[in-house]
């Protein structure tokens, strides 16, 4: 890939509106630096909640699991995408699946971007300074959910009402796919215990 290409999730979250949509209609959007975008933010996570300093950091590093940081990220990820395109397909948005995914790796840059610097800060931080450390975060939160407001605004070419509205139905179904994703494993795990107990009483009964 061109050099502009790396660069262009920097002119994204300093120039949202120009940035996405130059993404949906000029194309200089790439699903492999959404990708790495998205792998970077796991990274980031991992290393925050391993090596991120004890006055901010409550996890028990006996407990910490690698596999659990990476789909408690990956997963909400494609949920909202996949919601998105399920809620905006029915509502006449002119984004595609492709171009959600986009917008939305790129407005998690700025999560990734802060999260690195911060764990490096918060462990040689004082009782006093662990306020920068959140209010940092919370600016990276807000920053991201401002540009996936403005991205999926853009990529579906909705009024900001109508984005809102659609957000908010994107929520409620990624509810509905977990509510029922949960109930479907729920009763799969009790067809395979029942199975597992009659093939049990059958063998010991020969």
């Amino acid at each position: 890939m061109k050099p502009e290409h790396y660069k262009f999730p920097f002119h994204v979250i300093l120039h949202p509106f120009d940035g996405f949509w130059d993404m949906k209609y000029e194309n200089k959007g790439k699903l492999r630096i959404a990708a790495v975008i998205v792998l970077l933010l796991v990274l980031s996570v991992i290393l925050q909640r391993q090596f991120a300093g004890f006055l901010v950091n409550y996890n028990d590093p006996r407990y910490l699991n690698s596999l659990d940081d990476l789909q408690y990220t990956v997963l909400p990820f494609l949920l909202f995408c996949i919601a998105n395109w399920s809620v905006t397909t029915l509502m006449e948005g002119e984004g595609k699946f492709k171009e959600i995914v986009m917008a939305t790796g790129y407005a998690l840059l700025p999560l990734a971007l802060v999260n690195l610097p911060l764990t490096l800060v918060s462990r040689f931080m004082t009782n006093d300074e662990t306020a920068f450390y959140y209010l940092a975060n919370s600016i990276a939160a807000v920053w991201f959910c401002y540009l996936l407001f403005v991205g999926i605004m853009t990529v579906h070419q909705y009024t900001p009402v109508k984005t809102v509205m659609t957000l908010l139905l994107t929520v409620i179904a990624m509810g509905i796919v977990v509510f029922l994703g949960t109930l479907i494993f729920s009763i799969a795990m009790q067809m395979y215990y029942f199975v597992y107990d009659v093939y049990r009483e059958l063998i010991f009964r020969m």
